[in-house]
């Protein structure tokens, strides 16, 4: 059992970036359950890009090649044990993540009994029984489970700064939109690498069904690849504003966020699918050698939307790296009408106008926990006339008081259904959690809007924010909305906001007119 009081905890990380974003989960339940800790994690430097921002890590610690031999273990042994870690979790299974922390001295390490460490480790924990059948987000959270560590599932979420996204933005500023992102490569081996030409052919009917664009992305050694889906495309489409590779071009930051400016994403089993879940990118999944059962993209609440594409073969899942049988049937049998068909279900296309509640809607009067108290602006009428110009009407607010305990959830509901019901709202999402805990559904984190996206089928990019606070006009330039601030709250000016309006009814003439 993992020892509540240890205030300087190590996590050794995983080696691969796909793994690292299934870890991410794990990590946020344990910065949860240890609030007050200390939390270091030590990775590879070519995963510790996904943990660059994420506030439930104190400190990351490279692990880099230099040290693999004896002589850098044991120098990095001897930095860790000036340290002072009093624990250890190892979601790395390797024998050198528990020879490592066992050299430093830490107190007490706690990882998977396997590949023969259990000397090494102080707790080791024994495999699950259906390892073979555990979603690995599920594997590292068991290892907490099992540790004594309550762990509650959660979607991967990686975070953003509005200056990456705004960076991202600007560097797609010159396609045409919607944007299709294709990750064509996987380092694993060619067993899970669907076929260029197919690529070409869905990335060819994209284009000229949606009077969109298409970006191929990949890493230095995939430029091939890409090169060769460059070829089979139309010469007409090969054109600066619908087509862009940057195969070998971006940092791993870079590509975290150029995938979150896309309005849907291709792409095989590799490191930059787990990506696009986490950043909640609409995306299609390739499988054939191996299970996206093991490593798919998540379902469910916050997940964002996903379809996994896997042909029925009976040599499927081999988890082979190049295909045994030199015929590829499990690849072949995913056909580009699939494909295409799939990417066409996830496309967004629905323009939408988000509000913020308390201060938008109605008057902010602290933590409101009556009906009574309720008192809703009258012009909240005038916006029915944006249903009728086609536009969703979807609620968003922030209901920390929920985590403190001054409002109960039930009211939150019952006086979010009554703009459903009385206001024609398509949908109102709230976050009820605590602001220190960094929940990617808080604003100005995206997570709801991002939630209404997949639910609602949203083009954030056609949509509108209106609220009353800094933190709703932050919340639409991290997706691409326009801003609208009201001056029916405490805030009058915003250097974020791309109008400002006196009422509600001022507001929505604004998008009426097409946001001019």
């Amino acid at each position: 059992m993992l020892d509540g009081s240890c205030k300087n905890l190590l996590v050794r990380g995983v080696n691969w970036i796909g793994d690292g974003v299934m870890t991410l989960p794990a990590l946020r339940a344990l910065r949860k359950a240890l609030p007050g800790a200390r939390i270091a994690l030590l990775v590879r430097p070519w995963v510790s890009a996904v943990f660059e921002k994420d506030p439930h890590i104190d400190e990351i610690l490279l692990y880099g090649d230099d040290q693999r031999n004896f002589i850098g273990r044991l120098k990095l042994s001897r930095l860790l044990n000036k340290r002072h870690f009093c624990g250890a979790i190892l979601f790395q299974n390797a024998f050198d993540a528990a020879f490592i922390t066992y050299l430093a001295g830490i107190k007490q390490r706690v990882g998977y009994s396997r590949d023969g460490r259990r000397f090494l480790l102080t707790d080791a924990v024994p495999l699950p029984s259906d390892e073979k059948q555990v979603h690995q987000i599920n594997y590292y959270l068991n290892l907490l489970r099992q540790s004594g560590i309550e762990a509650v599932y959660s979607s991967p979420y990686i975070y953003l700064t509005l200056e990456e996204r705004l960076r991202a933005r600007d560097s797609l500023h010159m396609l045409n939109k919607p944007i299709l992102g294709i990750n064509p490569g996987a380092t694993f081996g060619s067993a899970k690498r669907w076929f260029p030409e197919r690529f070409a052919e869905v990335a060819n009917w994209f284009i000229k069904d949606t009077n969109g664009s298409v970006v191929i992305f990949g890493g230095g050694q995939e430029t091939g690849i890409a090169d060769e889906i460059f070829r089979h495309m139309d010469a007409d489409l090969r054109a600066p504003e619908s087509l862009l590779s940057l195969a070998g071009n971006t940092s791993l930051r870079e590509l975290i966020s150029l995938i979150s400016e896309c309005d849907v994403f291709l792409t095989n089993d590799s490191g930059p699918l787990h990506l696009a879940y986490a950043v909640r990118t609409p995306l299609v999944a390739i499988f054939g050698s191996t299970d996206p059962a093991l490593t798919g993209p998540p379902h469910g609440e916050g997940c964002g939307r996903s379809i996994v594409l896997k042909s029925d073969v009976v040599c499927s899942p081999c988890f082979e790296r190049a295909c045994k049988n030199n015929d590829m049937r499990c690849m072949y049998a995913v056909s580009s009408d699939d494909v295409y068909h799939a990417l066409k279900q996830l496309l967004p296309g629905n323009p939408a106008v988000f509000f913020d509640r308390d201060g938008t809607l109605c008057e902010d009067a602290g933590y409101i926990t009556r009906h009574e108290d309720l008192r809703i602006f009258q012009d909240v009428v005038e916006l029915k006339i944006l249903k009728k110009k086609g536009f969703r009407l979807i609620g968003v607010s922030n209901q920390s008081g929920i985590a403190r305990g001054t409002v109960d959830e039930v009211f939150v509901r019952e006086v979010n259904d009554l703009f459903m019901r009385q206001y024609a709202f398509d949908g109102f999402y709230y976050c009820p959690h605590h602001p220190d805990d960094h929940c990617p559904c808080r604003k100005p984190e995206p997570g709801m809007l991002l939630s209404a996206r997949a639910d609602h089928g949203i083009d954030l990019k056609r949509s509108f924010v209106v609220g009353d606070k800094e933190a709703d006009m932050l919340l639409a330039k991290a997706v691409g909305a326009k801003a609208v601030l009201v001056r029916t709250g405490a805030l009058k000016e915003s250097e974020h906001a791309d109008f400002t309006a006196e009422s509600l009814t001022e507001a929505v003439n604004f998008i009426v007119r097409g946001g001019r």
